[in-house]
């Protein structure tokens, strides 16, 4: 668990996160820090604004309040408002990651597993086609695809290879921060516990800083070091995830809770 005593800077700072839909709240006064290597999991039922905020933070809505900054390229912590759009295009293609819960969403269909993940490489100026395929089939070795489905269109793998094809897309930049919308949604228990098995892994060997959002308090067990749990687009409980789980305090999140210890 990360204490965070040690002085470092945060990676994100949330303050005061807002979004307001005409009069229906999307979410209001969100305030966090992330840390380097930290796994944030963001948790509530739907509706609860919880796909809102991670829609803010990635830079796909645009907020009615507030500000989200960042510590680009390890040093001081900048407003991702004052980036020039090309600026905040490039780090999202190469520091910042996006998982999300309809591969299909993430992946260029029409192009085959390979280039996918390919892609993101030539990004940072990568251009060697040998350099790019290598890196790519460690990759494919890495989240456990077959390498002899390389040059094969996305659209003939299972849901579960696809999840894998979209996390290897995102991790092959290294990048410092990934956003994660219900990675396990939809998927069998039995791939569920596969794919919670490979970002585990992936996270300690990349110390990677993680905001998952997910309904599922197992998979927020699993992977989150801290937790928010949010209701009617606000933030009702915080803390250490076993601490919240095991002793919750809000009422929202005693029910939370109970619901998956009586289901």
């Amino acid at each position: 668990m990360n204490q965070n005593t040690d002085g470092r800077r945060p990676l994100l700072k949330a303050m005061g996160l807002t979004k307001y839909f005409g009069d229906r709240v999307g979410c209001r006064n969100i305030t966090f820090d992330l840390w380097p290597g930290e796994v944030l999991g963001i948790v509530g039922e739907s509706g609860s604004g919880k796909t809102t905020l991670l829609n803010l933070l990635s830079g796909q809505l645009v907020e009615t309040k507030g500000t989200v900054k960042y510590s680009l390229a390890g040093k001081d912590l900048v407003d991702l408002n004052q980036l020039p759009a090309p600026q905040k295009r490039y780090l999202m293609r190469t520091e910042w990651g996006l998982v999300r819960q309809n591969p299909k969403e993430g992946l260029r269909m029409q192009v085959s597993a390979g280039a996918n993940v390919g892609e993101r490489l030539m990004a940072l100026g990568i251009r060697h086609y040998g350099t790019i395929r290598s890196e790519v089939v460690k990759w494919f070795e890495r989240v456990e695809i077959d390498v002899a489905r390389i040059d094969d269109l996305p659209e003939t793998f299972s849901g579960g290879m696809l999840q894998r094809l979209q996390i290897a897309r995102n991790l092959v930049t290294q990048p410092r921060l990934v956003l994660m919308d219900e990675p396990t949604g939809g998927l069998d228990v039995s791939i569920q516990a596969s794919l919670l098995d490979l970002l585990r892994r992936l996270v300690s060997e990349l110390n990677l800083s993680l905001i998952i959002v997910t309904h599922d308090l197992a998979v927020a067990r699993l992977l989150a070091h801290r937790l928010l749990v949010m209701r009617q687009g606000e933030v009702v409980e915080s803390g250490l995830t076993d601490q919240v789980l095991d002793d919750p305090h809000h009422p929202y999140t005693q029910l939370l809770v109970s619901s998956v210890l009586h289901s």
